[in-house]
């Protein structure tokens, strides 16, 4: 399951854009440090809000090895009493995630619609809500390995419509404070958090877009108004041997 993975070209490509905040001030982002900021984008990834007419493009790709994912860091799985939720989101590469409430989970309004957009839909919120299930005896382990991908689809459609919540809301504002997005490379924006978006609601492929939703950013800028950045007093003036360059083209 490919998942982004700091410190590795092979796990993502980040790109950035923008009319105002001047030049980055490093070749890699503060979001992984190994990133190859030439590497051609082939899938739909994350888009990082930073602020207005500015964006950071998170792409991620599909060449992570069997090793590398076993290999994925997990703080607290010591012990049995860890759960799914708390393991899935402590792997490394799984960082933007936050952990959602089992209540919410297990109220069936908030999943409407999504058990015919995940297979192995009764089995893989079983395995997200810990229930013990006997389908492990059954099925082979090609299933079994489906049934592990479609809970990782299904909590991630989950995600997205729990952090438009007051809960879901606050448990990314720590995030945000903690810099768990990542900041904005560009040298004006004075190290700007960053906040997760996706380019459509609609999920397509393995970590992307869609476990954020496009509405997130907007919504927790609105509900801590406080938050919202302001323009960069200052605009990058490129320069050729210290000459302004001229903008009119012949």
């Amino acid at each position: 399951m490919p998942r982004l993975q700091q410190g590795s070209a092979q796990a993502g490509t980040v790109v950035w854009h923008g009319s105002e905040g001047g030049l980055a001030h490093r070749a890699a982002p503060t979001l992984g440090r190994g990133e190859d900021v030439r590497r051609r984008i082939e899938k739909v990834g994350l888009l990082l809000y930073t602020h207005i007419e500015f964006s950071v493009l998170l792409r991620f790709s599909e060449g992570e090895s069997e090793s590398d994912s076993e290999a994925s860091d997990v703080s607290g799985s010591d012990g049995e009493d860890t759960s799914w939720i708390s393991w899935y989101c402590n792997l490394r590469g799984n960082e933007f995630f936050c952990e959602v409430d089992d209540d919410y989970i297990q109220d069936d309004f908030n999943l409407c619609g999504l058990s015919s957009q995940v297979p192995y839909y009764d089995y893989a919120l079983d395995l997200i809500l810990d229930i013990e299930s006997s389908h492990g005896d059954i099925f082979t382990e090609e299933q079994n390995e489906l049934v592990e991908s479609a809970a990782e689809m299904l909590y991630g459609l989950i995600h997205a419509r729990y952090i438009l919540t007051s809960k879901g809301l606050a448990a990314m504002l720590e995030k945000y404070k903690n810099y768990d997005f990542g900041r904005c490379p560009r040298v004006y924006c004075c190290g700007q958090p960053c906040l997760p978006v996706g380019q459509s609601d609609i999920h397509r492929s393995n970590i992307d877009g869609a476990y954020f939703g496009t509405t997130f950013p907007h919504l927790f800028l609105m509900t801590y108004d406080h938050l919202k950045p302001q323009k960069p007093s200052q605009r990058y003036v490129p320069r050729v041997f210290g000459f302004k360059l001229h903008n009119h083209k012949p």
